[in-house]
């Protein structure tokens, strides 16, 4: 089942293990029966630490669980944790086997603590890059807990249940049979939901802080250069985000960063958060910025957090970037989540072989419908002009696939549904006037990006798309409040502008920060 190489580097994973394992198998005689028992087999073979039992009672067949021998099983896997799940088995054998979790001392103490059964069950697919997170976050508690337990579920292969519980976006998570969360979601955001008094407690622990010389609000690329290059400068620097990393986290591969050859964005998204680490930054996550209250002569501009706590600082950088745009249609929202969708390498294992519809062509749209391609029965995408913007090399592969039509100059005007689900949507040709309907069962929307920036109205000037005016410094129409990367008009919106926007926002906020005070002291 595993290479020569892959086995080796597990067999050195393996070798860190404090603690013997069991792996539990509940298998049948279908075809991935037989592909689990030879990944388990594979992995028993590699340390003497690790054994293999096939007396599993699981419903759900085939899977297995990962526990210590004599102990209830905590952590199971239902299908095959091969493609991105591959390093959620690896944490699991590690973290079972003693080998210590990388979270802090609060957060670690704050899952020990929580009272009652938690019974966690999550809907991923193989290809989905978001999927990870919550299964190892889960995963982990489930470790930590012994009244946690966790199972992640491959939505390909049991589709029964997917089509059960009407799943028709990954991650979806259940907590003791009941919706708990939809999408990537972390250890810190689990434990906010889960204890109820985290937020009075956060706000209260964020209104206690002494002023910033730097406050950075936003986490992504250009976020996280402003915050490195105003610690290296020695000045106090505080982050505030909703989550670190922004929508670099949504991003697959990333092809394009001067020498990264390639990447991808949970990866990029750690790296860029470790190296923040490295310096003395106050990161402050899961915290939505919901005001700002420009300086008065002389004062401190404030950030009010959603949460009702207020941070001060002397400049601050707005690094809060974008999200992705919605048609604004009806029936967008509703069926969000239940055949809407807007990632298409997550959710598109989940309509094999049904038929589907992508909203946009530009480079993003023309890869996912190339993409979903090669697991839907049929892709048609809609343009709405007359004219696909995809790179031609793009254009050319789609033109190729004998399962995808092309409607162009074509305006989405609803999607339809049962109440539960996708099953078409209409559009209007905007040549004729005529108005047509498909029948679908998803609906995928590619069509661009809109800037997280409504908190700043009235407060900077926006221009008509909503972006933040800047100069050529990063500085906004308010003295000592600065903005960098995609939420703002620098043109192209690109990571590696963006981490490139932050640097020269963050120094520029430096340098006003000791030009206002040399004006002060002379004063």
């Amino acid at each position: 089942m595993l290479d020569s190489n892959i086995k080796t580097q597990l067999q050195a994973y393996l070798e860190k293990l404090m603690q013997p394992i069991e792996l539990v198998a509940s298998l049948d005689d279908s075809d991935k029966a037989r592909e689990l028992r030879a990944l388990l087999e594979d992995i028993a073979s590699l340390s003497d630490k690790v054994s293999l039992v096939e007396n599993g009672n699981d419903a759900r067949r085939p899977s297995f669980s990962v526990g210590r021998p004599g102990e209830a099983t905590r952590i199971h896997f239902a299908g095959i944790p091969m493609g991105h799940e591959f390093s959620s088995l690896v944490l699991a054998l590690l973290q079972t086997g003693g080998h210590p979790v990388k979270l802090d001392a609060e957060a670690v103490e704050r899952i020990r603590a929580l009272p009652g059964e938690y019974r966690f069950e999550t809907y991923i697919s193989l290809s989905c890059h978001n999927c990870p997170e919550v299964v190892q976050a889960l995963n982990t508690m489930a470790v930590l807990n012994p009244n946690i337990q966790h199972a992640m579920i491959d939505g390909a292969l049991f589709q029964d249940e997917v089509a059960t519980r009407q799943i028709m976006a990954v991650p979806s998570t259940y907590l003791n049979g009941e919706p708990f969360a939809q999408g990537r979601i972390g250890v810190e955001e689990i434990l906010a939901k889960l204890d109820t008094g985290a937020a009075a407690r956060d706000a209260a622990k964020l209104a206690r802080k002494e002023p910033f010389d730097l406050l950075v609000v936003g986490g992504g690329p250009a976020g996280a250069a402003a915050a490195i290059y105003a610690a290296r400068k020695g000045i106090r620097t505080g982050v505030v985000a909703e989550r670190f990393g922004g929508q670099v986290m949504d991003t697959l591969a990333i092809e394009n960063l001067i020498s990264v050859p390639q990447t991808e964005g949970p990866k990029l998204a750690m790296a860029l958060e470790q190296q923040v680490k490295e310096y003395a930054v106050d990161i402050m996550n899961l915290q939505r910025a919901e005001a700002l209250v420009p300086a008065a002569e002389g004062g401190l501009t404030e950030v009010r957090l959603e949460n009702g706590a207020v941070l001060k600082a002397k400049s601050v950088v707005v690094a809060t970037g974008a999200r992705w745009r919605e048609m604004n249609v009806p029936g967008e929202k509703e069926y969000r989540g239940r055949g809407v969708a807007y990632c298409p390498h997550c959710d598109g294992p989940l309509f094999k072989g049904k038929r589907v519809a992508v909203i946009g062509g530009g480079n993003s749209g023309v890869e996912a419908a190339i993409d979903l391609a090669g697991v839907t029965a049929h892709v048609t995408l809609l343009q709405s002009s007359e004219n696909l913007k995809a790179d031609a090399v793009l254009q050319d592969k789609l033109y190729g696939l004998a399962n995808v039509t092309v409607i162009k100059n074509a305006r989405t005007t609803e999607v339809h549904g049962d109440g539960s689900k996708v099953t078409g949507l209409s559009y209007t040709d905007r040549t004729s006037g005529a108005r047509h309907r498909l029948e679908l069962a998803g609906v995928f929307v590619q069509i661009g990006l809109l800037p997280n920036t409504d908190w700043l109205k009235g407060a900077v000037a926006l221009s008509k798309y909503g972006e933040i005016e800047v100069d050529a410094k990063g500085q906004t129409s308010v003295p000592g409040v600065f903005a960098a990367g995609d939420a703002t008009t620098a043109p192209f919106k690109q990571i590696i502008i963006a981490m490139g926007e932050g640097a020269k926002a963050s120094l520029a906020a430096f340098d006003h920060m000791m030009r206002t005070s040399v004006h002060t002291k002379v004063a």
